[in-house]
């Protein structure tokens, strides 16, 4: 049966390119405006499978609303990819660097690219996604615009990549996480990362201490990252990613940190993805 899982965005957008990396070329995606879209149809038996979501970029940082989305969700972690964005000139085939006039791409993508895109006297146009721009300047047979996006985007929209790889910053890294309902999210075998979010009393030294048991028990803290608490006096919870060497070790850590803590949730144990793709 075909794995159907929703995305922020449309087709050819770097949203399924992440999907595809973890599930296959063969993976339906539902493309949706928002992401508390994808959070609400992954929620959903009869809809899909999961989600593939953002969750933080190398350069721009943590998706912080996502954060909060996840944490209000029953949904589990089962995965992670780590995917390079490249950033592709595509146009209709035919078309030369000559004969662009304009550029249309969505705001970040084209931030991305100025120092490409100031070599030229294009007028460059913002638009609300990257996949939909290739999309559009496909079905419109356009000879004097380009747009930028994916190289899945080209393959879809049958576009030429004119010139490849256009992004200033070239160690551009997106997270995306892998989702899935608690009634279908099976244990991931050898897995060896964990996310979790805890809040304490807030007494003096109460973080120190469970940062020191996380530490005592070995395992790495590749991300803390705080959230304020809704209708609290500036009080935080605290995202944790664990990097650990087997489940057991895991398993002994939350449970010497457990009596530190006010609440813990444990999002879901998983591979660790950082082998880049």
């Amino acid at each position: 049966m075909q794995t159907k899982v929703s995305i922020q965005g449309y087709e050819g957008s770097f949203h399924q390119v992440a999907a595809r990396t973890f599930f296959g070329k063969q993976v339906e995606v539902i493309p949706c405006a928002t992401f508390r879209e994808v959070i609400k149809i992954a929620g959903n038996k009869k809809e899909s499978d999961g989600a593939v979501m953002a969750i933080e970029n190398s350069i721009a940082g943590s998706i912080l609303p996502n954060y909060n989305l996840l944490q209000k969700s029953s949904l589990k972690i089962v995965g992670e990819i780590y995917l390079q964005i490249k950033q592709n000139l595509l146009v209709n085939p035919g078309v030369k660097l000559e004969d662009i006039r304009e550029v249309h791409s969505h705001t970040m993508a084209l931030q991305q690219c100025y120092d490409f895109l100031d070599k030229y006297k294009w007028k460059l146009v913002e638009t609300e996604d990257t996949a939909l721009s290739a999309k559009h300047i496909h079905q419109h047979k356009s000879k004097h615009i380009a747009a930028i996006a994916s190289k899945l985007a080209a393959e879809l929209f049958n576009l030429d990549m004119i010139a490849p790889g256009i992004q200033t910053m070239k160690n551009n890294y997106t997270r995306f996480l892998v989702l899935q309902r608690e009634d279908v999210a099976a244990p991931v075998e050898g897995a060896d990362k964990a996310s979790v979010n805890f809040h304490t009393d807030h007494s003096k030294g109460s973080l120190a201490k469970v940062l020191s048991r996380i530490a005592d028990g070995g395992i790495n803290l590749s991300k803390l990252q705080s959230f304020p608490i809704p209708g609290s006096d500036f009080k935080y919870s605290f995202h944790a990613d664990m990097e650990f060497e087997s489940v057991d070790q895991f398993n002994e850590v939350i449970r010497n940190i457990t009596p530190l803590t006010e609440e813990i949730k444990v999002y879901g144990l998983y591979k660790n993805g950082n082998n880049k793709v």
